[in-house]
């Protein structure tokens, strides 16, 4: 089985989604693409790697159905209009927002403009100058801003600097606009990070997210990077945050997956010692997410981002029935932990994807085995 762990240290350094893997009675090997050994992905109804959508990590048909209008028309209205209608407090709206943000931040990327063409993401400009007391429009242009700082420059630059700065005052004007909404509030929360406010500083933002939405996921996970270790805190430090908040998490939610994403938030650059993902620490951190993914409500806006997480550690781990059994549910949206870290996120995903399926046949599974 190590040939498993040498393919995905491949695929880390490549990127490059290696051939399908067969199944032999000595374990998985490379065999070339239509060997009739091959194990193949496409026989679970997989989408193939190029149909992979990277904008989100689960179905949301209202929200890419406005993003389409929006980028099509370049006209802001339907934008505006969907996220009035979502709840203030929800992950939904908070999802919302961090796309819409990110779709002006790449067009903007694609077409920076110039003498005759207009730069991409204007219909967030003019949003902004039409309906500058909107609350939608001000928490998305300080999302935007807070992309394009890590997006565009480099932690410690001036350049940094001042667009974060920036940022967070676009954060304290949305908040003005909704007082009892937490999203300008976790928008701030990777402004502190990326200018180091002080402890003391960042747990008073902190309250305020816990005093309007205590059980909001997303937030917990912004959070939990200034935490790190790599960040302003440490991996004992990072721990604790995510297992008080799997503590008192309320029946039913996701907020119990917390301490497998501070495992992954300090996992080794390079580990693929098969022993690692089977310790104690990790194998307790994914039963708690399973025991999360199990009890969540089968709508939850954060379920796929817990699942998609699941498949890394599930695979790593040679539990490869567990890892198809969330492959299933998320096959076909990819934006979400692990993959949005690499420069090809859909390659990534469908390398653990073959490697699941491999896996699986070479254990006696096969698509009429697995549940759905």
């Amino acid at each position: 089985m190590e040939i498993l762990w040498v393919l995905m240290a491949l695929a880390m350094f490549s990127l490059v989604l290696l051939p399908v893997l067969r199944r032999r009675r000595t374990g998985i090997q490379l065999v070339s693409p239509g060997d009739p050994d091959a194990a193949d992905p496409a026989n679970y109804g997989f989408l193939r790697q190029e149909e992979l959508d990277i904008r989100m990590p689960g179905p949301d048909g209202d929200l890419l159905d406005v993003l389409d209008l929006v980028q099509r028309t370049q006209e802001y209205q339907a934008a505006s209009q969907l996220l009035a209608g979502t709840e203030i407090s929800g992950e939904t709206r908070w999802q919302r927002v961090q796309a819409f943000a990110g779709a002006a931040s790449l067009e903007l990327q694609q077409r920076p403009g110039g003498v005759s063409e207009t730069p991409g993401g204007q219909w967030l400009r003019v949003w902004r100058a039409e309906k500058p007391k909107d609350a939608g429009g001000a928490a998305v242009h300080a999302e935007f801003l807070v992309q394009q700082a890590w997006r565009t420059s480099t932690p410690g630059t001036d350049e940094f600097r001042i667009i974060m700065e920036e940022a967070r005052t676009a954060c304290g004007e949305a908040a003005l606009l909704s007082p009892g909404d937490p999203i300008p509030y976790i928008i701030e929360l990777s402004v502190a990070r990326g200018l180091a406010y002080p402890r003391p500083e960042f747990e008073a933002l902190w309250l305020k997210i816990l005093d309007r939405a205590p059980a909001h996921m997303g937030a917990h996970l912004a959070a939990l990077h200034y935490w790190c270790e790599k960040w302003h805190g440490s991996r004992e430090v990072a721990y604790s945050f995510a297992e008080a908040a799997a503590a008192r998490a309320p029946q039913g939610s996701l907020l119990a997956a917390m301490p497998l994403f501070a495992v992954f938030e300090h996992l080794p650059e390079v580990n693929l010692v098969r022993g690692f993902y089977q310790s104690e620490v990790v194998t307790k951190a994914v039963h708690g997410a399973l025991y999360a993914v199990h009890a969540a409500r089968p709508d939850d806006p954060m379920l796929a981002h817990v699942r998609h997480l699941l498949v890394l550690f599930l695979v790593r781990g040679e539990r490869w029935a567990e890892a198809m059994n969330q492959l299933v549910h998320v096959d076909g949206h990819v934006g979400a932990l692990p993959w949005t870290l690499t420069p090809d996120p859909a390659a990534d995903y469908a390398l653990y994807r073959a490697l699941a399926v491999a896996g699986y046949e070479a254990n006696g599974g096969t698509p009429a085995s697995l549940p759905r």
